[in-house]
């Protein structure tokens, strides 16, 4: 049997040349925070005896079928959380296959809204408004230490979407 609660976790990595983001974007993705978000909801989920579904991907396309981050894995070894996935870009099917769609920024939440189809069924949120509406901040030009935040928040994020969105049934 499926599970009924099936989430989809989406990023992207926005680059500038000159290194002021209201200009000359690149977007890439699914390589850094949303496969480490995919992964710590999923360890968690399963943690608790939850059955989840859940799958990652970017609003960009620049890394399709590659590997996450080799800091993104660093990181999820060192909290022995499981994680494989290769990249992929979100298509419109996501809309009615998944039951959650989140956002790591509020930039991913306006492209997703603008993009979501009229028959969609999915609930699309920022991951950080099931607990203090925080974004993941794009670790990809810092060192491990931003990947750690990563962790803690994917971690806290997912302990918290769990908590509100899991009925406990007797």
């Amino acid at each position: 049997m499926a599970p009924d609660l099936k989430v989809l976790v989406v990023t992207y990595v926005v680059h500038s040349y000159d290194f002021d983001l209201h200009m000359g974007f690149q977007f890439t993705g699914n390589i850094c925070r949303s496969p480490m978000g995919e992964a710590v909801l999923r360890d968690v989920a399963k943690k608790r005896g939850i059955e989840i579904e859940v799958d990652s991907c970017g609003t960009g396309g620049y890394h399709i079928g590659e590997e996450p981050d080799d800091r993104t894995i660093a990181t999820c070894k060192k909290h022995n959380i499981p994680i494989e996935h290769s990249a992929r870009q979100i298509n419109t099917s996501d809309f009615t296959k998944f039951t959650h769609i989140l956002a790591s920024d509020e930039s991913n939440l306006r492209t997703l809204k603008s993009m979501k189809p009229k028959n969609a069924t999915a609930e699309v949120r920022l991951f950080g408004s099931y607990l203090d509406n925080k974004p993941i901040a794009d670790p990809y030009y810092g060192g491990l230490n931003g990947f750690e935040k990563v962790y803690e928040q994917c971690k806290a994020f997912s302990d918290a979407f769990l908590d509100e969105v899991v009925v406990i049934r007797d």
